[in-house]
């Protein structure tokens, strides 16, 4: 059997692909929708999390030619649910990802403007609206889906594996007609037919090429010099003048965690990846570019550099390291109290405890360690340190105890190369996404109910500075659009769920209005101010995506804009577009009603 067999899906059935996030879905049905164009078959293509016209662009790259206007459609559930412009398209029809009697609705719009059977419809994915809306995902295919093929067309639909409850999924499968699990490995895709109509269970294996990784980082070297330098020189001015550069650890916490959902397996690697190569890449920098040396480098240290160990092998050279940081810029940071262990170390093998550490704060024994920010970190500072001093080797930090274990504060392992079990700890199931989620809201709900505090820590408070922001806000922009995709949605489906909240719990409209703003002033996002339009200076978000976001020119708030679009919507049924940002230039970043 051939996969072009496999994507031919049979009249009146459901064929749903389920895989992880990056394994081929997409490209899967992007190849079944050329083959039925090929034969006239009409198309409604339903997007999720992007616009259709990167669907069409990518199709005309796979050899898409002319074709008789209304046989492919589009169902766009991406721009309206993320505050994105809506494009004027005359085959396009808008939804809410939030609302799947909304998709639904343009489902039948479109079917009754084609006009005739034997449609295919192409769900391209149903993990954004199982996210936003849980299980009643399940409702919609039994009923929606279902009615549909029963009416003599076709479903291929797409669904990521672990992003949700696996009994949830099971239930999923067991209304398909059939279902093709695809798997992945360095140079291969693997195919599994579960279960076909007509085929039998077998397995078909595809070469790919290589993930490649990170897309390159961009920088804008004068903003770079301008921001290194607020940031070495600190005060009170710093990197934003009006509200000051400490943001409440909440809200980096709130944007990191509600991206994780759109990509539980990926997501962390690429956050321990990005925050790990942030200091080599300045100390590369730092070398071809005398600017960037002075700022980045302070003429103090400067004069330390020829004293610092050329390696970090030995514990006294690591101790060194340790106590200068430590009482240096990670204090300033407030990011958690370091302690390097001397007594549990050895050359190559290096032991670090961290209290009050600022990621896994308010999530005592949820499971699984969840550090960040701290271990890729310091691994990168010990890389970049080294390659200053003209030694190219890769350092790596894999967390052995964590507040989120249960343990009264973090540790990590600290070596050179590789280092084992370091993929496992970072992955995380849905259940543990799914805890930290419920305990985000249980914090959030309380301070804007009853007006508990958020977090607070016994020594450091609830406070950190701007720098670890970027790295959980900022950075996930420059991995690509996949991430910038899992900022939108997951601030989407945060907004959302505060908002129907506040609804139940019986506040007003304007009330509700009013104490989300306020929640945006006490975190410290920026200096809020709302009347025809939202204003936020000095936003958090865009205070440095600005700095990388170099290829474009667009609006890049990208969890800020998802969070107030579900707010609003679920307050009072009205979408947001950021039409200013100070990513692009702006004094401001501001949002229109719509």
């Amino acid at each position: 059997m051939s996969l072009a067999q496999l994507q031919e899906v049979p009249p009146e059935n459901m064929i749903l692909l389920v895989g992880p996030p990056g394994s081929g879905k997409s490209a899967f049905c992007e190849q079944a929708i050329l083959q039925s164009l090929a034969v006239d078959r009409p198309i409604i293509y339903i997007t999720t999390d992007c616009d259709p016209s990167r669907v069409e662009k990518t199709l005309k790259e796979m050899g898409l030619s002319e074709f008789e206007p209304g046989v492919l459609n589009f169902i766009d559930a991406y721009n309206e649910t993320v505050g994105l412009p809506i494009s004027d398209r005359p085959d396009t029809v808008h939804a809410d990802c939030a609302s799947l009697s909304s998709i639904g609705i343009a489902i039948s719009k479109l079917q009754d403007r084609i006009g005739k059977k034997g449609i295919l419809l192409v769900f391209d994915s149903l993990t954004s609206p199982y996210l936003l809306s849980g299980p009643e995902i399940v409702r919609f295919m039994r009923l929606t889906l279902s009615r549909f093929t029963g009416e003599g067309n076709s479903v291929l639909a797409c669904f990521d594996e672990g992003s949700g409850k696996e009994e949830d999924l099971v239930t999923m499968m067991s209304i398909a007609d059939g279902v093709i699990k695809i798997e992945t490995e360095e140079d291969k895709r693997r195919m599994n037919v579960v279960k076909h109509p007509r085929l039998n269970p077998t397995r078909i294996e595809v070469p790919i090429t290589p993930f490649i990784g990170l897309e390159a980082r961009i920088f804008d070297l004068s903003v770079l010099r301008e921001i290194l330098q607020a940031m070495m020189l600190g005060g009170k001015s710093g990197v934003r003048s009006e509200v000051g550069d400490y943001v409440n650890l909440f809200w980096p916490n709130l944007a990191h965690w509600s991206g994780m959902l759109w990509d539980p397996k990926r997501f962390p690697m690429m956050t321990y990846e990005m925050n790990k190569e942030d200091p080599p890449s300045l100390f590369k920098m730092s070398k071809e570019d005398e600017a960037v040396k002075r700022a980045y480098i302070p003429w103090r240290m400067r004069l330390l550099m020829p004293f610092i160990p050329k390696n970090f092998s030995k514990v006294k050279d690591m101790k060194k390291l340790m106590k200068t940081l430590s009482s240096g810029p990670l204090a300033k940071e407030r990011v958690g109290i370091m302690e390097y262990l001397e007594g549990s170390s050895k050359t190559d093998e290096h032991y670090l405890r961290v209290h009050e550490n600022s990621d896994c704060w308010g999530f005592e024994n949820i499971g699984a360690p969840i550090a960040s920010y701290l271990p890729p970190l310091i691994a990168g500072m010990c890389k970049g340190i080294e390659y200053w001093k003209g030694i190219e080797r890769d350092w790596n930090a894999v967390e052995t105890k964590c507040i989120g274990l249960g343990d009264p504060y973090c540790e990590f392992k600290l070596v050179p190369g590789e280092i084992d079990g370091l993929k496992d700890s970072l992955e995380k199931d849905s259940p543990i996404i799914e805890s930290i989620h419920n305990r985000l809201m249980d914090h959030l709900m309380g301070y804007l109910l009853h007006g508990k505090p958020l977090v607070e820590r016994p020594r450091l408070g609830s406070d950190v500075y701007i720098h670890p922001v970027f790295h959980a806000m900022a950075f996930p922009a420059m991995a690509g659009e996949r991430y910038q995709i899992a900022l939108r949605m997951g601030g989407a489906k945060a907004g959302k769920e505060v908002g129907e909240h506040l609804m139940e719990a019986g506040l007003l409209e304007d009330e509700a209005v009013k104490r989300i703003l306020n929640l945006l002033d006490h975190c410290k996002v920026g200096k809020i101010s709302m009347d025809e339009t939202i204003r936020i200076r000095e936003n958090c978000e865009s205070s440095q995506t600005k700095l990388f976001i170099t290829k474009i020119k667009e609006p890049s708030c990208f969890f800020t804009t998802g969070f107030l679009n579900g707010f609003f919507y679920a307050v009072k049924n009205q979408h947001v577009k950021e039409t200013r940002c100070i990513a692009m230039g702006d004094p401001y970043c501001e949002w229109e009603f719509r």
